[in-house]
This record gives structure tokens, sequence and C-alpha cells, in this order.
């Protein structure tokens, strides 16, 4: 009896995933979406079917073998003799994939090298090279990241197939091919700065805001007669929900800045009119201020109130915050002393701006979601600057960005104004914001390798424009399992920008796609 229920329970689950599979099929995905330009990459349901997950399994190589092995991880500023790999057209970010089909000899034996090396082990170095649009030749960026093999498989051709991760970036020093032809360099590792609440610069430069003491006594004046102050409850209420986001070595920091504030307006009011002369004398003995001193304090009368005036305004400088650090002087009745605001705080705070950066890729994305990376600013900034839709010098400069406050604030900036891409040659227009299509579960764009060994930055479309078909379509060796590959031009000055992907089984959806190349393309901002 209950193996006939579990047969009948069978037969209703085969009937309901047949029915799901008789959607109504669209006849195109190449609709324009320039009048929706709120739209994000994110497909719905009922038009895409493809799994994204099998285009970052790059099946297109092989089998190929997990080395079982990591690569060393080495401290900040360390200097290590490794095997390059150049790339053109390429940024390697940590965290992110790079395949290989490796076939020229050099670059053959930088793999082997990389694997049988033993202070090394399993690691090389990836750099970008590009071409001086000026003098014309071959350059090598200054800054690279050290590439983890992961899976290795020697062909019988002599060639290698290799997938590789993204560890550490470096700073090339010097570079030199060695006896067996392989390229190496001498790179010095990169110090990753630790994400903070309060960034360690901002904390360098506590200055007071000259306003701080005006509020309190405004917030005790409405207290004292009986009245509510909205305003100034709002900022006790934002201030205490900001310092308990903070650390207790932060927390310490932020509350001896207010300290400092309020010693400071006790010391003004206790202060006696003839201070001013005393200072005047004391500074006169001393001497001129020190000429690194970029506020170098005048002591003419429109020179202090020049001083006094920035003090007010909550102009904060690096002389003024060495002076608020130091030990306690006569300048302290000139010199009014606060914290800054909080939205100065949250400018810099990499959490808060990890959370808007993972927002607006939701936003211009759709696909995949950015939960998990919200709390680890560092890994969402390279994650972001891997996968954003723009020309490879741009993410050049992200990869160079030290700091992961500034790297987020870059990738915000671009995330606002991005708004279409156009031909690097001509400048026509390619495709817009609105046009991204996920076909892949790393994101919008990634790299991959072609039957030749020319890795290819690819960033997809749902729709394209200005572009010219070159060939007919081609199943054999194709990114995206399913789809047929056929090579497309700019219509404008015949630069090939890259393929358009057209599916080859009826069921699979979206039934087209463009794949547009990283290096043909440069992105225009609103």
């Amino acid at each position: 009896m209950d193996d006939e229920v579990e047969r009948r329970q069978i037969q209703q689950i085969l009937e309901l995933d047949g029915e799901e599979l008789q959607v109504e099929e669209v006849d195109s995905l190449l609709e324009s979406s320039d009048d929706d330009p709120d739209a994000t990459g994110e497909a719905s349901t009922d038009d895409f079917t493809f799994n994204t997950q099998l285009t970052s399994l790059h099946s297109y190589l092989g089998e190929v073998n997990d080395t079982h092995h990591r690569s060393a991880f080495w401290e900040g500023g360390t200097i290590v003799n490794l095997p390059l790999y150049h790339i053109e057209g390429v940024v390697l970010f940590p965290e992110a994939t790079l395949p290989l089909r490796v076939i020229e000899p050099n670059f053959v034996a930088v793999v082997n090298r990389a694997m049988t090396q033993v202070n090394a082990p399993y690691t090389m170095g990836v750099v970008r090279v590009y071409r001086d649009p000026l003098d014309g030749p071959i350059r090598l960026a200054k800054v690279g990241t050290t590439a983890e093999i992961r899976q290795y498989r020697p062909v019988e051709d002599g060639s290698i197939n290799v997938v590789t991760r993204g560890q550490q970036r470096f700073r090339l020093r010097r570079c030199w091919i060695d006896a067996e032809g392989a390229p190496f360099g001498e790179v010095q590792i990169i110090e990753e700065d630790v994400p903070f609440r309060t960034p360690r610069d901002a904390c360098a430069e506590l200055v007071p805001l000259s306003n701080l003491r005006s509020q309190h006594m405004s917030s005790l004046n409405a207290l004292s007669h009986g009245g509510r102050n909205d305003e100034n409850d709002s900022e006790a209420n934002s201030e205490e929900s900001f310092e308990n986001e903070l650390s207790q070595r932060e927390r310490r920091i932020h509350q001896s800045a207010i300290g400092a504030g309020y010693e400071s307006d006790r010391t003004d009011e206790s202060t006696s009119s003839g201070a001013d002369s005393k200072l005047s004398e004391s500074d006169s003995e001393s001497g001129s201020p020190c000429p690194n001193d970029l506020t170098s304090i005048d002591l003419s009368p429109s020179g202090h109130k020049k001083q006094v005036r920035n003090a007010d305004m909550g102009i904060a400088t690096k002389s003024m915050a060495r002076k608020v650090a130091g030990p306690r002087s006569h300048l302290s009745s000139t010199v009014s002393r606060a914290f800054w605001p909080i939205w100065v705080y949250r400018m810099y705070d990499s959490f808060c701006l990890a959370q808007k950066a993972a927002d607006m890729w939701k936003q211009v994305v759709g696909a995949p979601s950015m939960d998990g990376f919200v709390n680890k600013p560092d890994l969402l900034s390279f994650y972001i600057a891997s996968k954003i839709p723009v020309s490879d010098p741009t993410r050049q400069e992200l990869l160079e960005i030290d700091g992961i406050s500034y790297r987020l604030r870059r990738e915000i900036e671009l995330l606002e104004r991005l708004d279409c891409v156009r031909c690097k040659i001509c400048k026509t227009v390619i495709a817009r914001r609105s046009d991204m299509l996920v076909m892949s579960a790393d994101g919008p764009l990634g790299a991959y390798v072609n039957s030749y060994g020319y890795v290819h930055e690819v960033m997809t479309f749902r729709e394209a424009k200005g572009l010219a078909l070159r060939s007919r379509p081609h199943e054999e060796y194709s990114w995206f399992p399913g789809y047929a590959w056929t090579i497309i031009n700019c219509t404008t000055c015949e630069t090939q920008m890259g393929w358009l992907f057209t599916a080859t089984n009826e069921k699979l959806k979206p039934k087209s796609f463009w794949g547009i190349r990283s290096c043909s393309v440069t992105h225009e901002m609103r």
C-alpha cells in the first residue's frame, strides 16, 4: 500500500515538472530596454532557464585535476621572486578566478616553475600588459596579483590547461627572463588595511568643531526650561547608535576627542582677557612657526582672525590636529576643540560604504545577492572591482588603490555614474547599463580563455547595437554550455567587439545574448 502511494506521488511530481517545461517561449530577449533605466541584469524566472553555475566551472577546458595544494601567504612588505604571467586586457583581483590555456613555451615554463618552486609553491604573479598610446611599446602594470594554481592538466600537444585564483596584490619592483626563458619578477606584497568603522587616517586628524559646546548648552537649556528639542534628541540617538557600532578601541578614541572638546570649552571660560597678549609674547619669544606647518599662525590681527574663523567653520588641518593630540599648551584658548560629526566618520566607514556599494550593485546588476559580503568590506571591494563592467584601464586603477574605504568610494562613484559602454576606437554606443545580463554565478563580467590561449574578460548584455555578425555560429569550445558563438564587429570601425551567443536548445532561455570584450570598450559616465 505504501509503495502504491509513493508511486503516485512520484508520478505527480513528474507531471508538474512536465508542466513547467511547457512555458511559452519568448521570440527574442533583445527588445529595447532604454525606456527602463532602472532595469537590472536579473531576468525573470519565466525568461531564464540557464544554469549560471555551469559557466563558472569552465568545463570547456576539459577535465582538470585539482592540485590539492594552497599557495603560501606572505606578510605585507615581503619581497619575493615569482614567475610572471603577462596578460593583455585582463586585470586579476584577489579572490577572482582566471582560466588559462598555456601554449607559448615561455609561459609553459612559467607554469612549470610555479608548480615546482619551493619558496612559493603553486604560485605565480599575474600582471596586465598594455601598449602605451603615445610611443607604442608594450609596458607592464606596476601592480599585479599573485595567482594560486588550483587546477592543472597537461595536454598532449604540450600546452597546459590551468585554473587559477587571485590571492594577494603586489608591486612589481623589477623583472627579467631566466635561463629557461620564463619571465620572472621581484615583487613586494602589498599590506592590506583592516576595515575599520573609524579609519586610522581620520582618527589621526580628530579636530573639534566649535559648535559642540553651543549644541550641548542649547540642549541643557531646553531641558532646564522643560522644553523639548527634537533635533538634539535625534542627534543624541544618532550619536549613541554610532558609538554602539564602534569597537572598544575606537570608542575610546572617539570619547577622548569629545572630552578634549569639553575641556577646551571650560578652559576658554576661565581664561582671562589678557591671555591673547601673553600668547603673542610667547610666540614672539619662541620664534616663527615650523616651516613645514602648512597652517603656520600669522600673529597679525588679520591672521589671527582667519585662524579663528577657520576653527569656527570646522576646517581641520594637520597642524591643528597635532596641537590637539600633543600636550596641552597656551594655544588651547584660541583653537576650539571638538570631534568630527557622524557623517564625516561614515564617509570613510568601511562597513557603511560596503552596505551602500552592495545595495547599488544589487540595483544595477540584480544578481547575485551581496548580503554575504556586507560584513567583509575588503572582499566586497575586490569582488565589485573584478566584476564591474568598465574598461580594463579603469579596473587596473581600482587594483592600484590602497585602502578599502577609498576603493569602495571609487566603485560607488562608478556605479552611480555608469551609463553606457562605447567602442574604444570610434566611441559608438554599444550597450547601456540597463541591458546587463548575468550569465555566470560570478557576475556580469568574467574571464574566459579560447582554444588559442587568448584570455578575454567578457561582460554580458541582453541587448546591444551597432554590431555586425562576422562568422557563422560555432558550438565547439563554448564558454556558455548550450550556446553557439558568433564573432561580432563594430559596424562603424569594424573592430572585433566580442560574440553573439545563441541557444542551441529550444528550451534554453535566454535564446540569445551578447558578450562584449572589456578591452574593446570604453565606458561613459552620466
